[in-house]
């Protein structure tokens, strides 16, 4: 589709939020549907499943997400959850009072094809993930929270603040996952650090062998890092162990034991005290719910 920058010609960028909340819900589940418009939420409390196009991501306090239009997704949430929200258009569309946030099961959009946003991963120098992971989070997240508790007053001014702060979300997004410009995140001097701790989790990942790694001093690493993904190296490290015993406790039948070492965790006790530290839930807890919620 060519570039995302040579589009704003034809489509300019002109972020407009259209519905946005802080949503408090019980354990729920919603059906799927397609959306016209992109759906961005910031987990604050809770966990939930969301289901793209046949892929299954759990998201936890403190993740964030973005549905993008026309792609068929449910949510199925598994506790309690505080998730603020926002229904949005990226580029500016002289007919986007006439859109409007799909329902639940609505997953046919023959004749509102005038009203459906262009995605951005349909543009070649972006690619932009469900599940995201933004250069500066504690930014990005104090941004959102406050555009939405903006949106929410409906005065003009708290209006018009509101479409302002959603361009610096947007803006963030775009410099985070441009793969042809100069995001930290993607192709900056950290980009390896994703997948070099995937393929690593089941070993020991010490800030002293990602610094070597990086060619840098342990100290300058842990800033560097800080300033790239938001947190410490050891809590980014933690939150990957969690999330890849997340999917092996809900998807598969290993025993404890073995997916405490495909983490990374020292043994049992150090993964049932780290997982419920961080879901509030013990592994055998999680993994039984999630067995009676299986559909």
């Amino acid at each position: 589709m060519g570039s995302v920058y040579d589009a704003f010609a034809t489509h300019p960028l002109v972020p407009y939020i259209r519905q946005a909340d802080f949503a408090v819900r019980y354990p729920y589940r919603h059906g799927e549907r397609r959306l016209l418009d992109y759906l961005l939420i910031y987990v604050q409390e809770g966990s939930f499943h969301l289901h793209v196009e046949g892929r299954d991501y759990r998201l936890r306090d403190g993740d964030f997400c973005l549905v993008q239009p026309g792609e068929l997704h449910r949510f199925e949430g598994t506790t309690d959850t505080i998730t603020p929200f926002a229904h949005l258009d990226l580029f500016y569309n002289p007919l986007r009072e006439s859109a409007f946030p799909t329902k639940p099961g609505q997953v046919a959009l023959d004749g509102l094809e005038h009203l459906m946003q262009p995605r951005l991963n349909d543009f070649d120098d972006l690619h932009v993930p469900v599940q995201l992971f933004p250069a500066d989070a504690p930014h990005f997240r104090d941004t959102f929270l406050k555009a939405i508790a903006l949106w929410k007053e409906q005065t003009q001014l708290a209006m018009l603040e509101a479409q302002q702060l959603a361009a610096e979300v947007v803006l963030m997004l775009l410099k985070t996952y441009d793969t042809k410009g100069t995001s930290p995140v993607q192709s900056g001097p950290l980009n390896w650090v994703t997948s070099y701790c995937s393929l690593h989790l089941s070993e020991r990942l010490t800030v002293e062998r990602m610094a070597r790694q990086a060619k840098l001093s342990p100290s300058r690493f842990t800033v560097l890092f800080r300033q790239t993904f938001g947190q410490t190296p050891y809590q980014y490290v933690l939150r990957m162990r969690v999330k890849h015993a997340c999917d092996l406790l809900s998807g598969s039948t290993r025993p404890l034991s073995e997916i405490a070492e495909l983490c990374g965790f020292a043994d049992v006790h150090h993964l049932t005290k780290a997982f419920k530290k961080s879901t509030g839930h013990s592994p055998a807890a999680y993994r039984r719910f999630h067995a009676e919620h299986r559909p």
